[in-house]
């Protein structure tokens, strides 16, 4: 087990390294001057140069990246260019709002996507089945803005359930954020609900046609029994990891529901800083997303072979 967790350990930090040389070395190639950015185009040559010099940005790439992942490393993520002020602080804040909103997507779309594959898998090929399955694949292949408008639409406009903005007032309890949250919430929801749902419904199916089952229904076991022990266990295995996999894009993919909705997350950070060309706060806000996402998969990992150890056996081999 501890040599599993090493190679899972050392995989994730071989990820983590090849992410920050791409979203590094990418950042470079973007055109323009970041000093002359940052001052205007009337600024002088001079300032824009002892601009530059002061970044540090007249200095060679490979010195520029040793000195900013060390520095990452040790847990400080540089100064913003543009607001001249340590970058973890605005970091941190929109990790949190973005942590928030995943929560509550997560909150109901997990128990909600396991339950429709259970079910699908239970009544396969009959009505239930085909409706569940083909509910699931068409909110999963419609662009999360799309659902996202129709929801405003019908939750927010005329039905007028659920607040459109996600910005909830100063001072509001963890009830009031949740209320100004489901409605976000919703297309995210709906995009991941196909996904587990399939992969849930296809592990499920495998397990009741496997010898186990078999043999603990010929035993005379009751059929709630054998779906408890026998079934759920290892059909909902594989669920286990494409939930973890969908984290990374909860927390970070969330730009075009953060925009609609009005919500400062790390999406919208993120497309600010590549906008304004702060590459600190660009850097780092991806990073962090590598990070949890990072650490998302090596927990489920984890969880996976405790649950079947023979994944971890061969693994080790």
């Amino acid at each position: 087990m501890l040599h599993y967790i090493a190679r899972r350990f050392a995989l994730s930090l071989v990820t983590l390294f090849v992410l920050s040389l791409l979203i590094f070395f990418l950042g470079q190639v973007l055109p323009g001057n970041v000093g002359r950015f940052l001052l205007g185009p009337d600024a002088d040559q001079q300032a824009v140069e002892m601009l530059n010099h002061q970044l540090g940005l007249d200095r060679p790439l490979l010195v520029q990246y040793g000195t900013w992942i060390w520095r990452f490393v040790q847990g400080d993520m540089g100064e913003s260019y543009v607001y001249r002020t340590p970058v973890v602080a605005f970091v941190s804040q929109a990790l949190l709002h973005s942590l928030k909103l995943a929560a509550v997507a997560f909150l109901i779309v997990v128990p909600l996507g396991i339950m429709g594959g259970i079910i699908a898998a239970l009544k396969v090929n009959r009505p239930l089945d085909r409706i569940i399955s083909l509910g699931g694949l068409t909110a999963t292949v419609l662009p999360e803005f799309v659902t996202a408008i129709l929801l405003i639409l019908i939750f927010g406009i005329w039905l007028r359930w659920l607040p459109i903005s996600a910005a909830w007032p100063d001072g509001a309890g963890a009830l009031g954020q949740l209320h100004y949250l489901i409605l976000p919430a919703m297309p995210l929801v709906l995009v991941l609900f196909g996904y587990i749902a399939r992969m849930a419904r296809a592990g499920m199916i495998e397990a009741l046609d496997s010898d186990y089952t078999r043999t603990a229904v010929l035993k005379g076991l009751p059929w709630r029994l054998v779906i408890w022990r026998h079934v759920l266990r290892n059909g909902l295995l594989p669920t286990i990891a494409v939930v973890a996999t969908q984290t990374g894009y909860l927390v970070g993919g969330l730009l075009i529901v953060e925009t609609l909705f009005r919500y400062q997350g790390i999406g919208s950070l993120i497309f600010n800083a590549a906008r304004g060309r702060d590459f600190p706060m660009l850097e780092a806000s991806v990073m962090v997303i590598g990070v949890t996402y990072a650490v998302a998969t090596l927990l489920a990992d984890l969880l996976y072979s405790f649950l079947n150890p023979r994944i971890r056996m061969v693994s080790s081999r």
